[in-house]
């Protein structure tokens, strides 16, 4: 089966056909580098991930391009409020330059730590300003744009099927958009969007701004991504990504000041990746509820227990986080870690044959990649990992081969997972229980069992013999 992805523009799967020839352009929205980005955030751009390593896993070259976003978003997508990035510097008495700087760094640790591949580019808006200006003038000239006193807006009336990737009536966004905002009274139309702010009014004191055909100003938050992505990849390139939350302003906004640039799409395919929901409520920085990798790491979490938690769920569905959830999901990583770790000795006996396990492991294989061909489906690819686990037909090498291979794409590092050191005393119980099950002596198996996990250790029965895991330490709430 090909690979189908969902295409939020037309609103269904789609088979994916590259514009090159097994190459990939993708461009995927990055952070506004004014605070710390949380956990929410963060399943985005795991996602995305899991999108770069399937599409390298079935034999693409991705070019990945994202954008730091250092000036322009303000606090309202519609035009008002103030700069995220001054807001930032005076919530930590710092320059822009020093909090842009720190929270790119921060970014860049947490998608380490997620093991998220860095992308080909990691471009801030502040270095393609000129392109912007280009991209701006062009849209004036061709009457996409209007100048005012206080900004060069983009008129969204000109621009037929403005609200094709949100698939709403334009009047019903504006009434939706309208309530407890302050529309500025120069805008044609409430839809208006800036492209260009002007150093005047609420933004004389703006700190970062350049000058162009309009004065000093600053791009608005939309123009950035238009212009890197198409600096970068062209105009078409292959696929566009974000949270669900960029498809009504930030993508709308993009498509149309693009493709009127241009007279040409800006991506062929769109997709969105779904909320993390923090006590059915969306998590955002603004609520005061934030939860960073730091955070996870604070109570004793591994950040790829996070990268495990989430890839149970499809990136198209909702996501609940709960702390028993992750708890849960970190055993189970652990566990995943130790039978990886088992394998991996056991499979340096050079007796084993994988040939007699070829076609086995071939099926198994298909399995795996139409699981990530059907709109990326981690739930499914994670169930074919434990079925490897607990399969009685594969040996140790050939199920060693297989975790190695599939986790290229679900990135959970268990290359690297190391067999666990127990204690002499719960090797000796875990010897002993081992005895008592083989003469069916349930019982006492289960007292032996009893004591290893009173000394903070759990066994695993596989086909391949009892695995130890050491039990997770008590986290605090």
């Amino acid at each position: 089966m090909p690979l189908q992805l969902y295409n939020t523009l037309t609103k269904k799967k789609e088979i994916f056909r590259s514009i090159k020839p097994r190459r990939v352009g993708l461009y995927t929205c990055g952070p506004t580098v004014y605070h710390y980005a949380h956990i929410g955030n963060m399943r985005t751009y795991i996602f995305e991930d899991i999108l770069r390593r399937t599409l390298e896993y079935l034999g693409y070259r991705v070019k990945q391009v994202m954008n730091i976003t250092d000036v322009g978003h303000l606090t309202d997508d519609n035009d008002s409020g103030e700069d995220k990035l001054e807001r930032g510097a005076r919530r930590e008495a710092k320059s822009v330059f020093s909090v842009a700087k720190f929270y790119t760094k921060a970014f860049v640790r947490d998608l380490e730590a997620l093991n998220i591949k860095k992308p080909s580019v990691l471009s801030p808006a502040t270095k393609h300003i000129k392109g912007q200006i280009k991209m701006i003038e062009r849209l004036v000239k061709k009457g996409y744009a209007y100048d005012t006193a206080g900004a060069v807006y983009f008129a969204v009336l000109k621009f037929k099927d403005y609200t094709k990737l949100s698939g709403k009536k334009l009047e019903d966004q504006q009434t939706g958009a309208r309530e407890g905002v302050a529309v500025d009274s120069s805008k044609r139309n409430p839809e208006d969007f800036a492209l260009w702010f002007k150093i005047v009014g609420r933004f004389k004191n703006h700190i970062l701004h350049w000058p162009s055909p309009w004065g000093d100003g600053f791009p608005g938050w939309h123009i950035e991504c238009s212009a890197i992505s198409t600096h970068y990849l062209g105009q078409p390139f292959d696929i566009h990504t974000g949270g669900v939350d960029h498809i009504g302003t930030h993508h709308t906004n993009e498509i149309a000041q693009s493709e009127a640039a241009f007279d040409r799409p800006l991506a062929r395919y769109w997709l969105h990746g779904e909320f993390l929901n923090l006590s059915n409520q969306k998590m955002a920085k603004s609520a005061g509820d934030m939860v960073t990798i730091e955070t996870l790491r604070n109570r004793g979490f591994d950040p790829l227990a996070y990268r495990y938690f989430v890839s149970l769920a499809h990136y198209r569905s909702i996501l609940d986080f709960s702390w028993e959830g992750l708890k849960s999901a970190q055993n189970a990583y652990r566990k995943l870690l130790s039978h990886t770790a088992r394998l991996k000795a056991q499979s340096k006996n050079k007796k084993l044959n994988t040939l007699r396990d070829a076609s086995i492991a071939r099926e198994l294989k298909n399995k795996f990649i139409a699981a990530l061909e059907n709109d990326l489906n981690t739930p499914i690819a994670i169930s074919i990992i434990w079925f490897v686990i607990s399969s009685q037909r594969l040996n140790p090498k050939s199920k060693y081969r297989l975790l190695i291979d599939f986790d290229r794409v679900l990135g959970l590092q268990l290359k690297s997972a190391k067999i666990p050191n127990p204690p002499h005393m719960v090797r000796l119980l875990s010897n002993k229980r081992e005895k008592a099950r083989q003469i069916k002596n349930w019982k006492q198996a289960d007292a032996l069992r009893r004591q290893m996990s009173g000394l903070n250790w759990e066994v695993d029965d596989t086909p391949d013999g009892p695995v130890l895991i050491p039990k997770r330490q008590e986290m605090s709430q």
